[in-house]
C-alpha cells in the first residue's frame, strides 16, 4: 500500500512540475481570442506563463481574457491590429507594465482575403496576405527583441502552415505566403543563436477553426480534406498549443531554426 502511495505521489509530482515548466516567463500571442492562438494562450499558461493575448477587436480581447481569467490562469490582454506600427507598440508595452518583461513571442495572425490559384490573386490581395502574414511577423519579431534581450534569452514562435509546404490550390498566394515564414525562421534563427534566443515555426495541418471552416464545414469539402490525412481526423487547436508549448519551453533549449509539423500525417516537404 505504501509502495502504491508512493507511485501516485511521485506521479503527481511530474505531473507538477510538467504543468509548471513555463512558470516565470511572460508569453505574447497575437490573433489569441479564438482557435489555434487561444488555445496557445490558454496551454502556455496553465503550464506557468502570464500571457498577454490580443486580437482586432476590444469585445473578443475581453471575452478571451474573461474565460482564461476565470480559468485560473494569468492573463491580460489588449487590441492589436498587426499592421499597425502603434497597435504592436502597445502591445509590448502592456507587457511591459503588466509584468515586467516578456520571454516568448508567438506570431499567429494571418488573413486570406481572396481564394484562388496562386496567379490567379489580385494584387492587392497579394500585397495584404504578404504584408500580415509575412511583414507583419518579421515587425513583430523585430520589435520583441530587445525585450526579450533583457531576459538573456527567450522563444520566438512563427506560426505557419502546412499549405507552406504542400500549397492548397485554392489558397495560393497565403500558402506562399506560409512558405516564406519558413525562411525568416531558418535566417532568424541562425542571427539570435549566439543570444540563447531560439526561433523555431509550427505548420499546423487542417485544424478545425473558424478560419478553415471552408475546408471542414460543408460535406463535400470535408470528405475531400480527410481523404489527404493518413489519420483520417481533422487537428484540434489544442494539437497544436501542445506543440508550441514544448518549443517555448527548456525540454526544447536545443532546438531552434526548425518547423514543427503537426498534420495528421500530410505529405510536409517542399
Amino acid at each position: 500500500m505504501l509502495k502504491v502511495f508512493g507511485m501516485m505521489s511521485g506521479a503527481r509530482n511530474l505531473c507538477s512540475k510538467a504543468g509548471s515548466r513555463l512558470q516565470g516567463k511572460v508569453a505574447v500571442v497575437t490573433a489569441s481570442t479564438d482557435g489555434i492562438g487561444y488555445a496557445i494562450a490558454e496551454r502556455l499558461g496553465q503550464e506557468g506563463a502570464k500571457v498577454v493575448v490580443s486580437s482586432r477587436k476590444d469585445a473578443n480581447v475581453a471575452k478571451a481574457v474573461d474565460q482564461l481569467t476565470k480559468a485560473g490562469l494569468d492573463v491580460t490582454g489588449i487590441k492589436c491590429h498587426v499592421a499597425n506600427s502603434t497597435d504592436r507598440k502597445a502591445l509590448f508595452e502592456k507587457a511591459i507594465e503588466k509584468y515586467g518583461g516578456i520571454d516568448i513571442l508567438v506570431s499567429n495572425a494571418a488573413v486570406n482575403p481572396e481564394v484562388g490559384n496562386v496567379l490567379d490573386t489580385s494584387e492587392t490581395a497579394w500585397d495584404k496576405i504578404f504584408e500580415v502574414n509575412v511583414k507583419c511577423s518579421y515587425l513583430l519579431a523585430k520589435e520583441v527583441l530587445p525585450f526579450i534581450r533583457q531576459r538573456k534569452g527567450g522563444s520566438i514562435i512563427f506560426v505557419s502552415s502546412i499549405a507552406g509546404f504542400q500549397p492548397f490550390s485554392l489558397l495560393g498566394a497565403y500558402s506562399v505566403s506560409k512558405t516564406a515564414l519558413f525562411g525568416l525562421t531558418k535566417a532568424a534563427s541562425q542571427d539570435l543563436a549566439s543570444e540563447n534566443i531560439r526561433v523555431n515555426c509550427i505548420a499546423p495541418g487542417i485544424v478545425k477553426t473558424k478560419f478553415a471552416a471552408a475546408l471542414h464545414e460543408s460535406d463535400a469539402a470535408k470528405e475531400t480534406a480527410l481523404a489527404q490525412i493518413p489519420m483520417g481526423r481533422f487537428g484540434d487547436p489544442k494539437d497544436i498549443s501542445g506543440v508550441c508549448a514544448f518549443l517555448v519551453s527548456d525540454d526544447a533549449s536545443f532546438i531552434t531554426g526548425e518547423t514543427i509539423v503537426a498534420s495528421g500525417g500530410m505529405p510536409s516537404r517542399l
